[in-house]
């Protein structure tokens, strides 16, 4: 059987098809000993009431007014439903009570139930009490004779379970119960397991290469939270799939430039001589530093964007930071910025400077500043130059993978990984990078880090 909902709602079918049968025998066995039980304390009371009545009542020769004003005197301090009949079964006394139930109750509703305690001088003593069903054997006269003692088979027991209690009524009650649950549970199963091949089927169609395709999510059960992960998981999929088949179609696009130049300064450098061939040297060197650059920031950017790079949590003090990579720049640093520390890594936190300043400096010139502040739990490091500007419009899409503003030519250097690379470096350390306008002129870039000591 290969539906999961199948094996689920019959494992839970089987499971009550067990606990019902066995819950019936169980009850009805506990039935069977309680009413044995009772019927047996039953006939022990009776047979104690009768020979206290007996020792107490005058003799069978007494006369049948004395015989019964000593009845109704022990039916009213017992307060039971009493009668007495002589030993040709002729009533001799019968107690208010008794009449009283023997006569209240209609045709259609069953006769009272009574016990007979033989006493030894052949008279026999009537107990009465009302009866939950009628005895099958009685079911058309009405009752026993009166005067006459009812068949063994006939006398009502002390206690008697409701009808439907009794034999076939519990196996009805019974597979009533179980048909009920075996309806109930399987809207219940078949929902669950609806849920869990429409979660299949987003898996299948996901693996057969459709990127957007998502399940749903919606409730707060498991069958939920798996399907809130997989969306998850299948959004981070998508975004690093389209980053690596961006980052690969315009990483082909920037390596075709300088391996250009390459062959042709490799095609000239043969029939060079002096000061030609040394220039030509120069430009394939800067050329292969060129590549060694692309290659390592490509690199970078992709261990980055699968963070497959271990990221360190350790105590960085900015402002030496700040000072070395300035000075290796020619930029300035505000003199007046507290010392601080951010928690990260040194490397990276390094390289995401780096990469600011030399943005400023290739685009803004040598007007370029750095400076930062802390606020609250988070250090703001702000890298500001006089260049151009970054028009609105562009200061969110500057730090996507390889964009260049509009009219930059390659001759101001860099491929436009630069500003992404800070962006994830900052994500990588739970902060963040934005661009904003500089007073006076230019562009400021503040990277936010969290604080540490």
């Amino acid at each position: 059987m290969k539906s999961l909902y199948l094996r689920v709602w019959l494992t839970v079918v089987a499971v009550l098809a067990l606990f019902a049968l066995g819950s019936g025998w169980m009850f009805q066995r506990q039935i069977e000993r309680e009413r044995v039980r009772f019927e047996s304390i039953a006939s022990e009371r009776a047979a104690a009431w009768g020979d206290l009545i007996q020792r107490s009542l005058p003799g069978a020769d007494a006369p049948a007014a004395e015989q019964a004003r000593a009845l109704l005197e022990w039916a009213e301090r017992l307060r039971l439903p009493l009668a007495l009949d002589d030993a040709q079964g002729r009533r001799i006394a019968t107690s208010p009570l008794f009449a009283e139930r023997e006569a209240d109750h209609e045709a259609d509703r069953p006769p009272p139930r009574r016990i007979a305690v033989r006493l030894d001088d052949g008279r026999t003593l009537w107990l009465l009490r009302r009866a939950r069903a009628p005895r099958p054997e009685w079911a058309e006269r009405g009752g026993p004779p009166d005067g006459a003692p009812p068949p063994r088979s006939a006398r009502a027991p002390w206690f008697a379970p409701p009808p439907w209690a009794q034999g076939t009524g519990v196996l009805l009650v019974l597979a009533l119960l179980f048909v009920a649950v075996a309806a109930g549970a399987y809207p219940v199963v078949r929902r669950l397991t609806r849920r869990l091949e429409a979660l299949k089927h987003g898996v299948e169609q996901f693996g057969a290469g459709a990127l957007g395709q998502r399940v749903d999510d919606s409730g707060r059960d498991e069958v939920a939270a798996v399907a809130a992960s997989f969306n998850r998981a299948a959004e981070r999929i998508e975004a690093l799939v389209r980053a690596n088949q961006s980052l690969l179609a315009n990483a082909s696009h920037e390596l075709r430039s300088p391996l250009a130049r390459l062959k042709m300064a490799l095609a000239m450098l043969d029939g060079a001589d002096g000061e030609r061939r040394e220039h030509l040297k120069r430009e394939i060197d800067t050329d292969i530093a060129e590549l060694d650059a692309l290659v390592e920031e490509v690199l970078l950017a992709s261990r980055l964007d699968a963070r497959s790079l271990d990221v360190a949590r350790e105590p960085v003090e900015l402002r030496a930071l700040a000072l070395e990579e300035a000075a290796r720049t020619g930029a300035d640093v505000d003199d007046a910025a507290p010392a601080c520390t951010v928690r990260g890594d040194e490397r990276l936190l390094r390289r995401a400077l780096r990469n600011l300043l030399e943005n400023a400096r290739r685009y803004g010139g040598d007007d370029a500043t750095v400076t930062w502040r802390v606020r609250g739990d988070t250090v703001e490091v702000a890298v500001s130059d006089r260049g151009p500007g970054v028009p609105e419009a562009y200061r969110e899409r500057i730090f996507e993978p390889f964009f260049r503003l509009p009219g930059h030519a390659e001759r101001e250097g860099g491929v436009g990984l630069g500003l992404s690379l800070v962006r994830q470096i900052a994500q990588a350390h739970g902060g963040s990078v934005r661009c904003e306008p500089r007073a006076g002129g230019g562009s400021t870039f503040v990277l936010s880090l969290p604080a540490g000591t």
